[in-house]
């Protein structure tokens, strides 16, 4: 009987937990996760948002997409889970935090047609990194069909599939200079996050 009421106890401080004014729901997309020797496990990464305070917490696939709600700024959360997953994880960690709205918005303005030839990737980070990708994207060699415009400060980038690290402008994306600058995503994961938000 004690099990049932505290899973009903939990149950009621979530869902009073999202009508409370100022609280927001949030998704934080980690840069490197699962590459280049950065692994962690999604349950471990989850937990380390639930120990800085954060509420509500998942995530959404094995790429570094965790899901949350708090009633702290983004500039706030940003320093705090950078800090908490470089100290858990033990390496230098950057996130880049979008609200619903920001979600929404990445997906809806996408200006490419799907074509299963193609990946299309989204791109978000500090302000005014759209322009500094597409200068880049512009003097990178490319391949058959590959494509990037910004649309309202979101960058997009199409390219083949299997293209995607070998490409030039690929490999520019590796870059140490711009690790703390961006990330991407598929525009499939940003979709996958959006319904669970």
């Amino acid at each position: 009987m004690l099990k049932y009421f505290n899973v009903y106890f939990w149950y009621l401080k979530i869902s009073r937990m999202k009508k409370i004014p100022g609280i927001q729901s949030f998704c934080a997309f980690l840069r490197g996760v699962n590459v280049q020797g950065t692994t962690m496990k999604m349950a471990e990464a989850c937990s380390v948002f639930s120990k800085a305070g954060m509420d509500n917490v998942s995530s959404v696939l094995a790429s570094g997409n965790i899901l949350f709600s708090s009633g702290k700024n983004k500039n706030e959360l940003k320093k705090l889970l950078e800090k908490g997953m470089s100290a858990y994880f033990g390496y230098e960690a950057f996130l880049f935090i979008k609200d619903k709205k920001e979600v929404e918005s990445v997906l809806s303005k996408n200006p490419f047609k799907a074509d299963p030839a193609f990946h299309i990737y989204g791109f978000i980070g500090i302000e005014g990194i759209e322009k500094v990708l597409m200068q880049e994207f512009e003097k990178s060699e490319k391949s058959e069909g590959e494509e990037a415009r910004i649309v309202d400060n979101n960058f997009y980038w199409k390219v083949l599939k299997g293209n995607t690290i070998n490409s030039g402008f690929g490999k520019i994306l590796g870059r140490k200079s711009l690790k703390d600058s961006f990330t991407s995503r598929n525009l499939n994961t940003f979709e996958k996050v959006l319904k669970k938000m």
